[in-house]
């Protein structure tokens, strides 16, 4: 099942893919079965919702896409988008996300995709993730099925992982503590989970986990793909064992976190269409204040309307960027929340909101210590972050 507004004058398409983590083993799919049931079966899903965001067909709210068709497509398979096996005698569980992805395409061309220009497949956090693994297969099924003309492209929103070591390493017992490229490593298994096969060319059997880092996966990708990426981003915090709660960071986490943002930075310096902001958050597209956020004086949707035009543009020319029309956006301050059009920030026990100063000590900053290392004036440090420059 999937959601669907149709909009009759538009040839554009946003296909939706949810996220939500997953589940890799028996246990920790039955206690997701038992708790988050609403993505593991469609059940109990409502009748109708409402887009938000990039969804939304307001164009105070979706000043990108709001008079596409837009089409939801809720997450109930837990596998990352990548499962291609029904249910069997020793699989209590059907993963399909993979399938499920190309049914929805099969349906939808009677519905009047089949004369589509543009069809964008979108997707925040395991569904960031799920574009990537899916885009080609996607444009590859349409040219099987005869609609050459149709050009797919991907947005991933908060999927671009790093499978970099754990601050603190832990056994993998359930989704949040197990390391990323173990809780991988065995869901691939688990969920008999199928990767592009360009990528999965680059690496040895039995190494297709390699496959669900954005960096490794993207270099192999036919279709163009904007990423959008927090360089603080909560879900890769929470594997990686960073926990910001009640008591103050420590040092070593401190550094932790920065060095996090610069390698997460250092992996997107090739990646053509991006948008990274300095901010500690998870998901950005379907929120309402989307919109809010700017790197670099440009915001999201102006950045994706960039996008746009320059795909449109190098059909026609040399590959001349935009003159004013920024597709390749990275905050390059060092820590979170330096961006003062970061999303509010609320403290995990009290619901509390906090500005950006009030944030760095409940972090454990050390003022005086940031401003020597930056060679200036506690003063003027503290002036920068609160200022919104």
């Amino acid at each position: 099942r999937y959601y669907l507004k149709e909009s009759k004058g538009s040839r554009r398409w946003l296909l939706f893919l949810e996220g939500g983590w997953y589940c890799f083993n028996r246990e920790n799919c039955d206690t997701r079965y038992d708790t988050m049931r609403r993505l593991m079966s469609s059940r109990e899903w409502p009748a109708t919702r409402v887009g938000t965001g990039i969804l939304s067909s307001q164009p105070e709210e979706n000043p990108h896409w709001w008079n596409a068709n837009m089409v939801f497509i809720p997450y109930c398979s837990s596998d990352v988008w990548s499962g291609a096996s029904s249910k069997s005698e020793k699989n209590e569980y059907a993963f399909m996300g993979a399938l499920i992805i190309q049914e929805v395409i099969k349906e939808l061309v009677g519905k009047g995709l089949s004369t589509a220009k543009v069809l964008l497949l979108a997707g925040s956090s395991a569904g960031g993730t799920g574009v990537l693994l899916n885009v080609d297969r996607v444009a590859e099924q349409l040219e099987e099925m005869g609609y050459q003309g149709i050009q797919v492209r991907g947005l991933a929103d908060s999927g671009w992982f790093l499978d970099n070591k754990q601050y603190r390493r832990t056994d993998c017992i359930d989704t949040i503590t197990c390391a990323p490229t173990e809780a991988i490593r065995r869901g691939i298994r688990y969920w008999n989970g199928i990767v592009p096969e360009r990528c999965k060319l680059q690496f040895k059997e039995g190494e297709e986990w390699n496959c669900f880092f954005g960096y490794k996966i993207y270099p192999t990708l036919r279709c163009p793909v904007f990423v959008v990426q927090w360089l603080f981003d909560e879900a890769q915090l929470t594997v990686d064992n960073v926990h910001l709660t009640g008591q103050p960071v420590q040092e070593g986490q401190w550094l932790y976190i920065q060095n996090l943002g610069r390698e997460l930075r250092n992996t997107l310096k090739d990646v053509t269409a991006s948008f990274a902001p300095a901010c500690l958050s998870h998901e950005i597209i379907t929120r309402n204040h989307w919109t809010d956020i700017q790197v670099k004086g440009t915001s999201l949707p102006r950045a994706l309307h960039c996008w746009d035009r320059s795909l449109h543009e190098s059909n026609k020319n040399g590959k001349a960027p935009l003159k004013g029309c920024p597709i390749h956006l990275i905050d390059s301050c060092p820590w979170p929340h330096c961006n003062p059009s970061c999303p509010t920030i609320r403290d995990q026990f009290t619901g509390q909101e906090m500005n950006v100063i009030q944030f760095l000590m409940h972090m454990g900053f050390d003022v005086q210590k940031m401003a020597q290392q930056q060679g200036l004036e506690p003063s003027k440090l503290l002036g920068m972050l609160s200022s919104d420059n």
